[in-house]
C-alpha cells in the first residue's frame, strides 16, 4: 500500500498524472458553476445538459469519425445548449411547468443520443469502441489529448467567472433587482449556461452522463452548510472538488477495480453527509443540540418564574415549594420537573431540602427578571400594537427567553419605567429587595 502511495504522489507513470489533474481540473470546474447553478435554485439543469451532450458526441463521432476530444466538446457543447434553450422557449411559450420542460428535455435528448449510440454500434466502425463509456465514464482512459481540453475548458470557465463574478452574484440572488440596475440579464444567464454546459461536457468522459450532475450540484450544497457568503462558498466547493477528484483517482490506482467517477461522487457525498450533519450552525445534529439547550434554558427560567410567582402571593421568594406545589401552578411532566430541578441545583439557582426546592438569591435575580420581562412585553403588545390583553400571553412567553439586556432597556425606557402589566399584576423592578421569609 505505501509503494502505491508513493507512487500515485509521485506520479509514477504519465496515466497517473493524466487521471489525477483531469480529475482535478473536472472537479474544480463543475464545483465553481455548481455554485451559481444551485443558487439559482436549478438543481437539475446539470442533469439535464449531462443527458442532452449524448447526441452530440454521437453527432460529432459520426462526422468527424474519431473520438477527437475536442471535436466531441464541440458536438456536446452544441446540443447541451440547445437542450437549455429548448427547456427555456417550453416554459415561456407554454403553460408547462419547468419541472416538466425539464422532465421533456432531459428524455427527449438522451433518447435520441442512446438511438444514435446504438446506430454507431451497429455500423461496423471499428473507431466506436470506448464511446458507450461516455454513459458512465472512464477517467481511468484519460490521456494527454484530454488534459489538454480539460485544462483550456477548465481556465475559460474560471477566468468568465472571475470577471462575471459581481453579475452572476446578482442574477443568483435577485433577478428583478438586476434588470432594474439595467444589467443584462438574459445575456448574463445564458453566459452562466454556457459555462455549465462546458463544465458538464468537460466531466462526461471521467464519470458519465449518469453521474455528472452529482459533480455539478453536490459540492455547491456541502459547501453551502458552512457559509453564507458567496466567495467562500465557491473555494470551499472548488476544495471539496479538488479533494474528491484526488481522492477518488488514488482510490481507482490503489484498487483496480474500482472506477474512478463513481469514488469521486462517493467521497463527494460523503463531504456532503459530513456538511448537513456536522456543519457549525446549519448542520442537522448542531441544530438539533442547539434545540436541545433552548428547550433546557427555557425549562430552567420557567421554573424559576414560577418559584418567584408563588413567593408574591405572600411575598416569601425564598420559601421551599413541593414538586406537586410546582406542577399546580404550571403543568409540568414528572420526569421533566425533576430534571430541571436537578439541573437548576447544580448551576446554583435552587436548592433543596428533604423533599422540598427553594430559590437561592442568584435563582432569585434571574426568576424576577423573566417575570420582569414577560409582564413589560405584554404591556408591549397592548400599548403599542393594540393588542386585547388576553391575546399576549403566549407571545410573551417566547419572546421573555430571548430578549437581551439591550432590548430591555429600550422596552422599559419607551414604557417609561411601568410598574403594572396589563392584568394589573406588578412588574418587578430592578432594584427590588428580596423579602426573606423562609419556613
Amino acid at each position: 500500500m505505501t509503494d502505491r502511495l508513493w507512487e500515485f504522489v509521485t506520479f509514477a507513470y504519465p496515466n497517473i498524472k493524466y487521471v489525477v489533474l483531469g480529475s482535478i481540473l473536472l472537479s474544480i470546474s463543475s464545483a465553481v458553476v455548481g455554485c451559481f447553478t444551485f443558487l439559482k435554485k436549478k438543481a437539475l439543469l446539470g442533469d439535464v445538459i449531462s443527458h442532452a451532450v449524448l447526441p452530440g458526441i454521437c453527432l460529432s463521432f459520426i462526422v468527424s469519425g474519431s473520438k477527437n476530444p475536442f471535436l466531441l466538446i464541440i458536438g456536446a457543447s452544441i446540443t447541451g445548449w440547445i437542450s437549455i434553450v429548448a427547456m427555456d422557449y417550453i416554459v415561456r411559450s407554454s403553460k408547462i411547468k419547468e419541472d416538466t420542460a425539464t422532465g421533456l428535455s432531459l428524455s427527449v435528448f438522451f433518447g435520441i443520443g442512446i438511438l444514435l449510440l446504438t446506430y454507431i454500434q451497429h455500423s461496423g466502425n471499428a473507431a466506436q469502441t470506448g464511446l458507450d463509456t461516455f454513459l458512465f465514464g472512464n477517467a481511468a482512459a484519460l490521456i494527454g489529448e484530454d488534459l489538454i481540453a480539460f485544462s483550456l475548458i477548465a481556465v475559460i470557465i474560471l477566468v468568465v467567472v472571475y470577471f462575471f463574478y459581481k453579475e452572476f452574484k446578482l442574477i443568483s440572488f435577485d433577478t428583478q433587482f438586476a434588470n432594474t440596475l439595467g444589467l443584462p440579464v438574459r445575456t448574463l444567464e445564458l453566459i452562466l449556461t454556457s459555462i455549465t454546459v462546458l463544465a458538464v461536457v468537460t466531466g462526461i468522459q471521467a464519470v458519465g452522463v449518469v453521474l455528472m450532475a452529482a459533480m455539478l450540484i453536490t459540492p455547491a450544497a456541502a459547501a453551502r452548510f458552512w457559509t453564507n457568503r458567496l466567495s467562500i462558498m465557491l473555494t470551499l466547493a472548488a476544495i471539496f472538488g479538488a479533494f474528491s477528484g484526488i481522492t477518488g483517482a488514488y482510490i481507482s490506482y490503489a484498487s483496480p477495480s474500482m472506477p474512478t467517477g463513481p469514488w469521486i461522487v462517493m467521497v463527494l457525498s460523503i463531504i456532503a453527509l459530513i456538511s448537513f450533519f456536522f456543519a457549525p450552525g446549519k448542520g442537522i445534529l448542531i441544530r438539533v443540540f442547539k434545540q436541545y439547550q433552548n428547550q433546557r434554558k427555557f425549562l430552567g427560567e420557567n421554573l424559576l418564574k414560577v418559584f418567584y410567582t408563588l413567593g408574591e402571593s405572600n411575598q416569601n421568594f425564598l420559601s421551599y415549594r413541593s414538586q406537586e406545589e410546582l406542577m399546580a401552578k404550571r403543568a409540568f411532566k414528572e420526569s421533566t420537573l425533576a430534571k430541571g430541578l436537578t439541573r437548576l441545583s447544580r448551576e446554583g439557582f435552587v436548592t433543596h431540602h428533604r423533599a422540598q426546592w427553594a430559590l437561592t438569591k442568584e435563582g432569585y435575580e434571574k426568576g424576577k427578571r423573566i417575570v420582569r420581562l414577560h409582564r413589560m412585553w405584554e404591556l408591549y403588545l397592548t400599548e403599542y400594537l393594540k393588542i386585547a390583553p388576553d391575546h399576549v400571553h403566549e407571545d410573551a412567553e417566547s419572546i421573555e427567553h430571548v430578549i437581551t439586556p439591550e432590548l430591555e432597556l429600550r422596552l422599559e425606557r419607551l414604557l417609561d419605567h411601568p410598574s403594572v402589566d396589563p392584568h394589573k399584576a406588578p412588574i418587578p423592578q430592578k432594584q427590588q429587595p428580596i423579602i426573606n421569609n423562609e419556613q
